[in-house]
């Protein structure tokens, strides 16, 4: 396995809608593997395919920590592959997300509570589940990378001018991460 590099929110592959993914793509089990790695390393619950430069419609999770402290269902490591996503209960709450394509930003997001979703697993088994509270955030966080939607296209202006200069710092390669983020202008946007 290796650890892949984090492209950032100025990067062009994060701003267009992801690729479906065929059950022959090359490499596609290891490609998996690494976006769990790089995930695990970079200390997040979620990571998209477009988040690591390729422009596929997958994307993994593992919220089980957010869930255990909210005393939710845990569902452990999952892939999405090929998501749709519906919405059944359109009430939003609020809650403060973060990205690791954004880093050291974190801001409230009104999304809605209750999803379904229909994918394809690792071996292409297509699954259609419900879910609510924090681990239908997560799917919903992650899904809007496969749309080209990052969560501060959601912030109002104001909140938007607030993080102005933390965007820049972002987009001129200034963020400190404990993680590896792409050098600027390396989203390489291929399709492994």
């Amino acid at each position: 396995m290796a650890i892949l590099p984090v492209v950032t929110y100025d990067d062009p592959v994060l701003r267009k809608p992801a690729e479906p993914v065929d059950p022959d793509h090359p490499g596609l089990g290891k490609f998996i593997d690494d976006l769990f790695e790089t995930m695990y390393e970079a200390s997040g619950v979620g990571l998209a395919a477009p988040q690591v430069g390729v422009s596929l419609k997958l994307f993994v999770v593992d919220a089980d920590a957010i869930t255990e402290d909210e005393e939710e269902d845990s569902f452990g490591p999952g892939v999405f592959i090929n998501p749709e996503i519906e919405v059944v209960d359109p009430e939003k709450w609020d809650a403060e997300e973060g990205c690791l394509s954004l880093p050291d930003i974190r801001e409230k997001v009104a999304r809605p509570e209750t999803i379904r979703i229909r994918y394809q697993d690792r071996d292409f088994n297509t699954h259609e589940e419900e879910h609510s509270g924090w681990y239908a955030r997560v799917l919903q966080h992650e899904y809007d990378h496969l749309r080209g939607v990052l969560f501060i296209d959601y912030l109002g202006a104001f909140r938007k001018r607030l993080i102005r200069k933390k965007l820049e710092e972002v987009r001129l390669g200034k963020a400190q991460t404990e993680y590896q983020l792409a050098p600027k202008n390396s989203g390489t946007d291929e399709k492994e």
